[in-house]
């Protein structure tokens, strides 16, 4: 699919009608034939698509080989996008096994990291899914919200994490809805509670 495509165009009118800004994993259409980018879009209150993120790190693992109809979005650049007066930075999935790239969004000043995953199930998959964004939020001193599928195409548990890496919200392995809020304040606090960006000596 396209970005100015049906699908986008729903996205974007749900969006306008409901008055929120809304953030979607798409599949769209590469310049290459077989493969396919894995792509997250971010849609304003007014319809506006004001972000996009194409995954760059794929997942062949485990006997997976996601590279064999996906092709890596061509840039590293960290990709943040600003609503309700905080911001917001954009990760797919196996990204979150790379510290770099939250790190990354959070001196491109990303107050929460949105995570769009189907995290494969497998022996400590779980496990791993929980403490992975409970360590980019910690940190990187933000907010982490990991939205992932429900069993049994992934392994659910779509939570937020705050910047202390304290689970403020799980959904459990079900399909289900939450509202949750964030507080910039705690990032603020914590951030000069653990000054980790004035004090770090490599990057």
């Amino acid at each position: 699919m396209q970005l100015d495509g049906p699908v986008c165009r729903e996205l974007a009118a749900t969006a306008a009608r409901h008055g929120i800004t809304l953030v979607a994993g798409v599949v769209e259409t590469s310049d290459e034939e077989g493969r396919a980018y894995n792509t997250l879009v971010a849609f304003d209150s007014s319809g506006a698509l004001v972000a996009v993120y194409r995954k760059i790190h794929l997942f062949d693992a485990q006997g997976f080989g996601e590279s064999m109809f996906i092709k890596p979005g061509p840039s590293t650049e960290p990709v943040v996008f600003e609503a309700g007066g905080a911001v917001f930075g954009l990760m797919t999935c196996y990204d979150l096994r790379f510290p770099e790239l939250a790190r990354s969004l959070a001196d491109a000043g990303a107050q929460v990291l949105l995570v769009c995953s189907s995290w494969v199930p497998g022996t400590h998959k779980t496990e791993q899914w929980l403490s992975l964004n409970a360590a980019r939020a910690i940190e990187n001193s933000v907010y982490v919200a990991g939205v992932c599928q429900a069993p049994p195409v992934s392994v659910g548990r779509s939570l937020l994490v705050d910047p202390m890496g304290y689970v403020e919200a799980d959904l459990g392995p079900e399909p289900g809805v939450l509202t949750v809020e964030v507080s910039l304040s705690t990032v603020a606090r914590v951030r000069e509670q653990f000054p980790m960006f004035r004090q770090r000596r490599l990057g």
